[in-house]
């Protein structure tokens, strides 16, 4: 595994920042992701792309739009999700759009995984640096209601500000 540097800011990373002249500049990530529901054997994707946008509070809004396939269902997907800073520069605590908190966001060895029980099911997710302009995230889901990996790739779109 790549690890970033002791330094690393990864909200400036999701932003494609380096410093506070760029700051206002939004990062844009394509995503690819492989849907795996194991208890059925289906398989799906979803395709598309990840926005990320400063906000008021030295936060980042996250909206991802595209298309998910899937044998019961071809046609748009979205979501939102909230950043907010935390002690560590190298993280960052996501909440849903609503405030509810969800789940730490880091690539450091000892943060990078983390968990989120949703009545009945849990969801754990891992995430893992890739370099300046890649990083992947999964999520496996466990419970009564629910048997799922989902894995989600991301690479920079180079050159788009907000």
């Amino acid at each position: 595994m790549n690890d970033p540097s002791p330094e690393f800011q990864l909200r400036a990373y999701l932003l494609g920042t380096n410093g506070p002249a760029r700051a206002a500049e939004a990062g844009r990530w394509a995503v690819q992701r492989d849907l795996l529901d194991r208890a059925e054997g289906t398989r799906g994707t979803f395709s598309g792309v990840v926005h990320f946008a400063p906000t008021d509070d030295d936060g980042l809004a996250l909206r991802e739009e595209g298309t998910m396939r899937w044998p019961s269902f071809t046609g748009p997907a979205s979501r939102e999700y909230l950043l907010k800073s935390t002690a560590r520069p190298d993280a960052l605590d996501v909440f849903f759009p609503d405030g509810r908190p969800f789940h730490t966001m880091s690539f450091t060895p000892e943060a990078n995984l983390d968990q989120h029980w949703c009545d009945p099911d849990t969801y754990r997710v891992a995430y893992t640096y890739g370099d300046a302009n890649s990083f992947s995230y999964t999520w496996d889901v466990k419970g009564p209601k629910k048997d799922l990996l989902l894995a989600s790739h991301l690479v920079r779109i180079p050159g788009v500000a907000a």
